[in-house]
């Protein structure tokens, strides 16, 4: 499948890891690519020959980012974002609850197919999460039954266990949970670490 990754930072270059290691195409999105570098394109170029787009940017480039590429037109759009800012003095989510990151990206991008997924965890564990002894978990929200089947085939080929969290409106759910990930890091130094699920016999 062809794949764009929008950002070419830790967390673009660790899902590009693990999905050029399960086979399938990447071009990074950036703003200003590098002819020496054969694998980026403009933004609105690697997002028009992909058939799916992944954001890994920080979330005030959203906006930018939607101009650029035109609104994902018919795009299964993977909102890989967190909208973090300065709250409260320290580092947090800037919405929640009343609304998400993710559904205000499907705002700005109304005719892309847009899901959550690759926020739950740090860009150590996209690149590699056969590390752990229990699969660590992903879940995606998002509305469109056919794109989701799409998603959840990509998480599992990142490596983690795929859970559908339900519609896009989950990711009211799926950010804090990406925020307590990030507390636990932060506060608690339990890296490296992932969350996985427990079933019982």
């Amino acid at each position: 499948m062809r794949i764009a990754i929008i950002g070419s930072g830790s967390v673009g270059t660790a899902l590009a890891t693990s999905l050029l290691r399960a086979g399938h195409e990447v071009t990074f999105g950036v703003r200003a690519p590098d002819p020496a570098k054969p694998n980026e394109a403009s933004i609105a170029h690697a997002s028009a020959g992909a058939e799916v787009v992944i954001l890994a940017i920080p979330f005030e480039a959203v906006a930018e980012t939607v101009r650029a590429a035109t609104g994902f037109e018919g795009k299964i759009l993977i909102d890989a974002t967190n909208p973090l800012g300065m709250v409260d003095g320290g580092l947090g989510l800037t919405m929640g609850f009343q609304t998400s990151g993710a559904e205000r990206i499907a705002e700005l991008a109304p005719r892309a197919r847009v899901f959550k997924s690759f926020n739950q965890t740090g860009f150590e564990n996209m690149a590699d999460p056969a590390a752990y002894a229990s699969q660590p978990v992903m879940f995606v929200a998002g509305d469109d039954p056919d794109g989701k089947a799409t998603v959840l085939s990509l998480v599992a080929d990142v490596g983690f266990e795929p859970v559908d969290a339900g519609g896009l409106r989950a990711s009211r759910l799926l950010e804090p949970f990406g925020m307590l990930w990030i507390e636990l890091v932060r506060k608690r130094k339990f890296r490296p670490f992932a969350f996985s699920l427990q079933y019982t016999a």
